[in-house]
């Protein structure tokens, strides 16, 4: 089938929004709240096995804070903390300080361009998803894309496909009409889960991840100035030398590969 929409992850995917972004805003979120703890950039690569912000606190004090004496209201506790942690996150997309990666607004307006249906499959919310699109693009951007499919508007997280089945019903498309993009193991677990074909832009927390099943790894999306590093994947035999980033001519030869 001919390719129809390209469907995107955003932490770690559109931007380095973990380190950057989710990491320092936790910390801030936890000081403002008069706690003593603190995620260095080596705990938060660990944590980041769990997807959820939520859900990520609740692992932390699980596995790593087990002393911390919980409240009787503990998922309101960690809700709270969320949610603070989620307005210090847009408060530094305000201030630029959390760009998008290399390639990645070249590719958005190629797909335009040719006409390719945009959409965004991602654990973060919708709140985080619209502060980076307004911040790091244009105040227009979220309206590229049909569909947004982000926090729990699904009951089961990355690596379940539900957030992928979400998009494609919506969509109203098969997986084998789209290309996803994604940076880590669990994001490949649930496209792939939903049977998308994937391509995976590695970020500074993933480059050690089992990508078997993607079709291309690379180290970012690349500009025509500055080319892109081929990791592997089942069709990177498809990339030749002539191909220095990703463009919607690559992505269509990778796809109908």
């Amino acid at each position: 089938m001919a390719l129809e929409a390209l469907i995107f992850d955003v932490d770690g995917t559109l931007s380095e929004t973990e380190r950057d972004g989710h990491l320092v805003a936790f910390n801030r979120a936890f000081k403002e709240a008069g706690l003593d703890w603190h995620w260095s950039e080596a705990l938060y690569g660990e944590l980041l096995a769990v997807t959820g912000g939520k859900e990520r606190i609740r692992f932390y004090l699980d596995k790593y804070n087990t002393g911390f004496e919980r409240p009787d209201n503990l998922d309101e506790f960690i809700a709270g903390l969320h949610a603070s942690k989620t307005s210090h996150y847009v408060d530094l997309l305000a201030t630029g300080g959390i760009p998008l990666r290399k390639g990645v607004i070249r590719l958005l307006d190629e797909a335009r361009a040719e006409g390719l249906r945009l959409a965004i499959a991602t654990t973060t919310t919708v709140d985080n998803v619209t502060a980076l699109l307004e911040h790091a693009v244009s105040s227009e951007a979220i309206d590229w894309f049909e569909v947004i499919g982000a926090g729990d508007v699904v009951p089961a997280k990355k690596p379940a496909p539900d957030i992928y089945n979400y998009v494609l019903e919506k969509m109203n498309l098969k997986p084998e009409q789209c290309m996803a993009f994604e940076d880590s193991a669990n994001g490949i677990k649930s496209a792939g889960g939903a049977g998308l074909p994937i391509i995976i832009t590695v970020d500074s927390y993933t480059t050690h991840h089992d990508f078997t099943g993607a079709r291309l790894i690379l180290d970012n999306m690349g500009e025509p100035d500055q080319p892109f590093k081929v990791i592997g994947g089942s069709h990177a035999s498809v990339v030749t030398g002539d191909d220095k980033y990703l463009n919607i001519d690559l992505v269509r030869r990778i796809h109908s590969a």
